[in-house]
């Protein structure tokens, strides 16, 4: 597993957390978690809450709390690159922001079924095998 793209999720999450947003990693990384296997991961995909309409609302209004999470995007030192996708960078790693309430509708996944997981003091979601294969 790439710790390095782990530990600044981690990082950003303990931020979200403060905000009461309790985040889901996805992708590569969350895979990488979950079978203790490499998928050699380009990026983090983070979900959070937002509209579930998704792409059918404004970027700008479909995240709840953007406006704070861009500031705690910011302070870490990654640049919002395309608000369409939620995309950040910093230093060659890219962080892209999803929408956690699409996935019943995209995935067949009901948010009830999500498990928080603990993680040093930090709260987040992570699929569970089964689930990933619905994604």
């Amino acid at each position: 597993m790439n710790n390095y793209k782990f530990n600044e999720f981690i990082n950003i999450a303990r931020k979200l957390n403060d905000l009461d947003i309790i985040p889901m990693l996805m992708g590569s990384v969350g895979l990488e978690v979950v079978t203790g296997k490499s998928w050699e991961s380009q990026d983090l995909d983070i979900h959070v809450p937002g509209d579930k309409r998704g792409w059918e609302v404004p970027p700008e209004l479909s995240i709840f709390k953007w406006d704070e999470i861009m500031n705690v995007m910011t302070s870490m030192g990654y640049r919002l690159i395309d608000l369409h996708e939620h995309e950040f960078s910093k230093d060659g790693l890219s962080v892209e922001f999803g929408i956690i309430d699409t996935l019943p509708e995209f995935a067949g996944i009901q948010l009830e079924e999500l498990e928080i997981h603990q993680r040093e003091d930090v709260k987040l979601y992570l699929l569970n095998p089964k689930q990933y294969l619905c994604v």
